[in-house]
């Protein structure tokens, strides 16, 4: 029986997960942890803390961990510790350091801890996944992957320079903050072994982190030894709004279009792409499908669809994007020389 819920966080995520939370708990007791002090108790909540030892003497069954990627770890590991099951916003941290002992923590008090990677939930999405591992275009080849929008017309009524997105303090960039690609690419094509990438700052936002990055990558070879390479594009600056991934394989290729929830596929000796797949639902319901799973988690019926190791692997490859663009090198995945200052 689920009495008492935390949400970290007061911004537009938390706020959304706070709804979903009371709606799945009609009677149980609901507060948000958040910094902000202006006396304001969030619609659907029972109330507010400002510090997280008033948080953890609360005692919550669940929390959502929605402020800061920089403050993640540290308050997912204190909630761990006194036994509360988890959704962690992405990304799950900026840094390696501290995940291993999360992850150590997480299996010792055997809790549900999910990293919010709400994509993994879009039918359309996981249409694609079905396709590629069904062989419908036979084996894929190539991989490319972009997403873009302009970052002052994401939050309607803020002002982007001072939102996560903007500061590096807070975890922002295109890497972190648009890091839905680089988990559902290693979800539907596996773990990555090298990246070469270019992260740099091309516009004239008032920001002081990269709002652009392109990145090549190869993913561990198929059993014939042969390697899957992809590319992703990750900005901030395009006004044409746009999430797409195309695979292509030996008989055609296969679309998808995030905005719209589309799949496509062109076959071999076919004149135009042909529409296969239309998402039903709005996007946002992929939020409501994740806490749907995440309360079977807790009930043991299924394992974690977006799990702390799948988040470490995000990170890892994050960090060794920032390497490599800095030395100009391909670099391979491992924690050998991964280190938060990269």
């Amino acid at each position: 029986m689920i009495e008492k819920i935390l949400i970290v966080g007061r911004g537009s995520i938390g706020l959304r997960h706070l709804q979903l939370a009371r709606g799945y708990f009609p009677n149980a007791e609901i507060k948000v942890l958040t910094h902000r002090l202006d006396g304001e108790v969030s619609e659907y909540s029972d109330g507010h803390f400002t510090k997280i030892e008033e948080a953890l003497q609360f005692l919550p069954q669940i929390a959502v961990i929605a402020n800061p990627a920089t403050l993640h770890l540290e308050i997912a590991q204190k909630l761990v510790e006194i036994g509360t099951h988890i959704i962690i916003e992405k990304p799950l941290s900026t840094r390696i350091s501290g995940i291993d002992k999360l992850i150590e923590t997480i299996r010792r008090v055997d809790k549900v801890v999910l990293v919010g990677y709400n994509l993994r939930f879009d039918s359309s999405l996981q249409e694609l996944r079905r396709l590629v591992h069904a062989g419908r275009i036979g084996k894929a080849l190539s991989v490319r992957s972009e997403v873009g929008q302009y970052l002052p017309s994401w939050r309607s009524g803020s002002d982007y320079r001072y939102g996560v997105s903007a500061k590096k303090s807070l975890g922002g960039g295109v890497l972190f903050e648009l890091s839905h690609e680089i988990d559902y690419l290693r979800w539907i094509f596996g773990d990555f072994v090298w990246v070469k990438a270019t992260l740099s700052r091309q516009s004239s936002l008032e920001i002081d982190v990269e709002d652009t990055a392109h990145l090549t990558f190869g993913f561990m070879p198929n059993r014939d030894q042969t390697q899957l390479i992809g590319t992703l594009n990750l900005d901030f600056i395009r006004h044409d709004n746009i999430r797409l991934c195309t695979v292509i394989g030996e008989n055609g290729s296969l679309r998808w279009d995030g905005i719209r929830g589309e799949v496509s596929v062109f076959m071999r000796g076919s004149k135009e792409w042909v529409t296969i797949y239309e998402r039903s639902t709005a996007i946002t319901q992929t939020y409501a499908d994740e806490w749907q799973y995440f309360l079977q988690n807790i009930q043991g019926i299924e394992s974690p669809a977006a799990s702390i190791e799948d988040g470490k692997k995000v990170i890892e490859l994050i960090l060794a994007a920032r390497h490599s663009s800095k030395s100009g090198a391909q670099v391979e995945i491992n924690d050998s020389y991964i280190t938060d200052g990269d």
